[in-house]
């Protein structure tokens, strides 16, 4: 990857997979991550009540050489306020929304600034290319698969999708030569959607991935992978997929296409005006 995500992306996207003691670990750097980097490893240990072993063993697993990387990646991003997340506390509602603004704010800028540009290139290049895209997506994040379809017929490229997994797999299993499919996952574990790729790709099908997680199952069996920044909690230790973030990387897909493209544009023009009949 040539951008490789900072520090606080690769916590959010490994926090689902963290055992119990790195989970501590990685909230208490998540809480205040400016802190961390004037810590001592001792400091750290006690303030998440675990040992100082266990802290180096939290480095190890994020693949950093140490304590002292993990400062040095936490530095890189000290002043950047688009790398924290702020805590939504609803009796103060005009702060909560201010929060909850900085936070979409943070994945959108994280998901789009972190994204390897020679993988997004490849991307454009499969879609354009394509005979036809199909976009599986499940539960929650189905509306992003939607909205993909809608511009990516939009721009003149042939798209499919469905909600119900049963005719999902069908489409997969009719996909014609030259065709994509592009998975958009929360976990990037959903057994169905796995299956999906296996189908895929067992009839030479280019599949692209839409995750949270570098190191999910999803993400390591597709052929291309874009990953996505959360930056919002629920209760008090659960971060869920926004689907805000997926939304930010099929819209900036769909400029990118849109401005490498004159017949993209007149087909969009096109669109509209057969669609503005059913207007008032």
């Amino acid at each position: 990857m040539e951008n490789r995500s900072n520090i606080i992306n690769l916590l959010y996207g490994s926090l689902p997979k963290m055992s119990d003691t790195d989970h501590k670990i990685a909230e208490v750097v998540l809480a205040d991550p400016a802190s961390i980097v004037n810590m001592t490893i001792s400091a750290l240990a006690r303030k998440a009540s675990v040992s100082e072993a266990s802290v180096s063993r939290f480095c190890k697993n994020l693949d950093l050489d140490g304590f002292h990387q993990l400062k040095i990646e936490l530095a890189k991003v000290a002043e950047d306020r688009y790398s924290y997340y702020q805590k939504v506390n609803p009796d103060d509602l005009l702060q909560a929304l201010k929060n909850i603004s900085d936070n979409k704010v943070a994945e959108i800028v994280n998901t789009l600034t972190s994204a390897s540009t020679a993988t997004i290139r490849q991307v454009l290049n499969a879609l354009k290319g394509a005979s036809l895209i199909q976009v599986a997506a499940s539960g929650g994040t189905f509306p992003v698969a939607a909205d993909a379809v809608y511009k990516f017929n939009q721009l003149g490229l042939l798209a499919v999708t469905d909600e119900l997994w049963e005719t999902s797999i069908g489409q997969t299993m009719n996909l014609p030569t030259g065709a994509v499919l592009l998975v958009i996952s929360n976990s990037g574990e959903t057994r169905n959607l796995l299956t999906q790729i296996e189908v895929a790709k067992s009839r030479g099908i280019l599949v692209i991935a839409i995750t949270n997680r570098a190191d999910s199952p999803i993400g390591l069996n597709a052929d291309l992978h874009i990953l996505t920044a959360i930056r919002q909690q629920i209760f008090e230790s659960e971060y869920y997929f926004s689907r805000v973030a997926a939304m930010a990387a099929i819209e900036a897909l769909f400029l990118l296409l849109l401005s490498g493209d004159k017949d993209n544009l007149q087909h969009i023009k096109t669109h509209e005006e057969l669609i503005a009949q059913t207007k008032i």
